[in-house]
């Protein structure tokens, strides 16, 4: 990773990794509400590294809805590469088979395994760039 993107790790403060064990319980003990909760948090997280806001969740909710939940399956795979492209950006080895478990988990309905997966590699991201940045310090 280049000094760069270290110095302009955005919101550094406020990112912190989410318990993965937590949120797939209080999604399944809520039928699935808290899992909207969970997605809105990702997709921030996910706008935050990236530096820009790419995906919205209010967009994600409306078409998940209007498509019956198609579209859930091509933002998942969205997700998928945009955390990739963060692992690059930040010089972390790439899961670059994210975005096709990503698209085939959520096709088998597997949905919650599928944001397991992906909140387990931004919390990867977010602990490596919270050490370098200690390290810095």
């Amino acid at each position: 990773m280049d000094n760069q993107n270290l110095r302009h790790l955005p919101y550094e403060e406020q990112i912190e990794p989410a318990n993965i064990v937590k949120e797939v319980v209080l999604t399944l003990i809520t039928c699935g509400i808290w899992g909207l909760v969970w997605q809105y948090r990702q997709i921030k997280t996910v706008n935050l590294l990236l530096g820009r806001e790419e995906f919205h969740f209010w967009k994600w909710l409306l078409f998940t809805i209007i498509t019956c939940g198609l579209y859930h399956l091509y933002h998942e795979y969205l997700m998928g590469r945009a955390i990739v492209r963060i692992q690059h950006k930040y010089g972390l080895p790439p899961s670059e088979s994210l975005p096709a478990i990503s698209l085939v988990v959520t096709l088998l309905s597997l949905g919650i395994i599928t944001d397991a997966l992906q909140q387990k590699e931004l919390n990867l991201i977010i602990e490596e760039l919270k050490a370098k940045q200690a390290r810095k310090i």
